[in-house]
Formats: C-alpha cells, sequence, structure tokens
C-alpha cells in the first residue's frame, strides 16, 4: 500500500516558548513558596516545561520534516519555519532540493549484441516525502539502483548506430532514447516518491575491444553515402546534358556516341582526381 503525504499539525514555534517560559516562570514562583504542596506543583511544572522544550523543531527552505507517532505516520512539514508539535513524536527532515545522479559507465549489449559503455546524468528531486521515507528501504540507493537498470535496459531495446536508417538508435536518436529513459525511470522511481526532472546520456561508445572494427565499418558505410549521392547528381547532369543538346539541335549523336558521352561524363564527375581531356582536332568521328 502507497503512503500518502499528510500535512503535520504544528503550532508556531516562537508562541510556544512563550508559553513555555510562562509555565517555567510559573513553576519556579511556586517552587520558591514556603508551602510543600506549592513547591512540590512548582517542581513538576518546571518538570513539563522541560519536557515541552523536545517539541520544538526547524524546517529548513526546500526540507521536508517527517514525523510519526509511535510507529505511526502523522504528517509532514514542507513550510520553512520554527514549529512545535507534541514532543512524542519522532522527527526526521528530508532534503527536497534537486540532485544529481551520475551513473558508472557501464559495459552492456545494444539490440545487435555488440557490446557498448554507456553512461547518463539524471536530474531528480523527492515530491512525495510519505513515499520516499517509508515505501523503500533507502530512497538514495533506490535511485542509484533502479537508474543503473533502467539505462542496462535502454541500451538492449535499441542499436548503437542504425545504419539502415530503419528505425532508432542510441547515437543517432538522442532526444528520442532519452525520452523513452526519461518516462522509463519515471515509472520505476515514483513507488520513492521521486520526480525524474532530465536524463541525459552522459558517455556513449563501443567498447574497446570492437571499436577499432566499428569505426572502419562507419567509415565504410559514410564513403559508400557519399559515392550514393555523387552518382545520383552524376547521373541527373548526364541526362541534363543530353536533353540540352537534343532540345537545341546543336549536335545529332547516335546511340554509339551517346554511350561514349555518358561513359566520358560518368567518369569525368564521379572520379575522385581531376581527369585530363583529350582534345580531338579532326572530325566528329
Amino acid at each position: 500500500m502507497e503512503s500518502r503525504e499528510n500535512r503535520l499539525i504544528s503550532l508556531p514555534g516562537g508562541l510556544m516558548f512563550l508559553v513555555n517560559l510562562a509555565i517555567f516562570g510559573f513553576g519556579i514562583y511556586c517552587f520558591a513558596q514556603e508551602n510543600r504542596d506549592f513547591a512540590l506543583w512548582g517542581l513538576l511544572l518546571m518538570v513539563l516545561g522541560f519536557f515541552v522544550l523536545f517539541g520544538n523543531y526547524i524546517v529548513q527552505p526546500n526540507q521536508a520534516v517527517v514525523a510519526t507517532l509511535f510507529g505511526r505516520y502523522v504528517g509532514t512539514n514542507r513550510v520553512n519555519g520554527w514549529y512545535w508539535t507534541n514532543p512524542f513524536t519522532s522527527r526526521k527532515s528530508i532534503s527536497l532540493r534537486i540532485r544529481n545522479f551520475n551513473s558508472e559507465r557501464l559495459k552492456v549489449n545494444d539490440l545487435q549484441g555488440n557490446p557498448i559503455e554507456i553512461a547518463a546524468v539524471i536530474v531528480w528531486r523527492v515530491v512525495e516525502s510519505a513515499r520516499a521515507s517509508f515505501d523503500v528501504e533507502n530512497y538514495k540507493d533506490f535511485v542509484a539502483i533502479q537508474s543503473e537498470t533502467a539505462l542496462r535496459h535502454l541500451a538492449s531495446r535499441y542499436p548503437y548506430d542504425d545504419h539502415d536508417a530503419a528505425g532508432l538508435s542510441l547515437r543517432g536518436n538522442a532526444d528520442e532514447v532519452v525520452k523513452t529513459l526519461t518516462d522509463e525511470l519515471q515509472a520505476r522511481l515514483a513507488a520513492a516518491g521521486v520526480e525524474i526532472l532530465e536524463a541525459r546520456l552522459s558517455h556513449l561508445a563501443y567498447s574497446p575491444e570492437i571499436a577499432q572494427a566499428m569505426l572502419q565499418r562507419q567509415q565504410a558505410s559514410a564513403i559508400l553515402a557519399a559515392r550514393q549521392i555523387i552518382v545520383e547528381g552524376a547521373v541527373g547532369m548526364v541526362q541534363m546534358a543530353l536533353q540540352k543538346l537534343s532540345e537545341q539541335q546543336i549536335v545529332e549523336l547516335d546511340e554509339e556516341r551517346k554511350a561514349q558521352m555518358v561513359s566520358n561524363l560518368l567518369v569525368v564527375l564521379t572520379s575522385e582526381r581531376s581527369t585530363q581531356p583529350v582534345i580531338n582536332a579532326g572530325s566528329l568521328y
């Protein structure tokens, strides 16, 4: 059963301090009397005043004070200031400040089985003090363990790099991957009363044993992609040249000459080095 945060019933600390001083003062006055009964009541009042002091507590900015009474949760106070509550309650403070969790570099396998190294920075804070106090053993350790578990699960759902551009990848779709990580972390950490503000991948790389081979593969893929663009552009330029020659009737070419022209233009346009032209000073044929 999930714990629900309730407001702790408290009185202003300054007012109760004045009441406490009045109890002490009246107790001292009674104790100073020669009457034995008055002295006994005075002693009891001074003991009561000393006991009432234990009900004072302070709430710092961006902190919450969680109180329990004989093992039962009675409420939480989030408003900073000086307060007084039942002296029998046990109270502990929980920070509501924004925190960072920087995970270790985890070595996991991606969707394609390639070993990779991955790490993330998680920005979080406590929003439900009752859950953080009573529903998990230690909410800080819970955040650390669940964050690493979610990160491992994320890495196994996507490939490091999608060479076919058919889906999402860890390297190519950082925003979508981070959103998936944030949603999964929020679902996992809701039991501890924790809100995820941001999650970012701080490290992503192939493992050292396959890094060189994968780098060669990336370079080959980049060269192949560039070649495809060059060939598509060259074919378009050759088609445009033949069309212009035909429309403007500059020269009539038979099929053999067209094929030779296409071959020459493709060599010129797709070659990595500058080509050396051969000038025909004779007839066209």
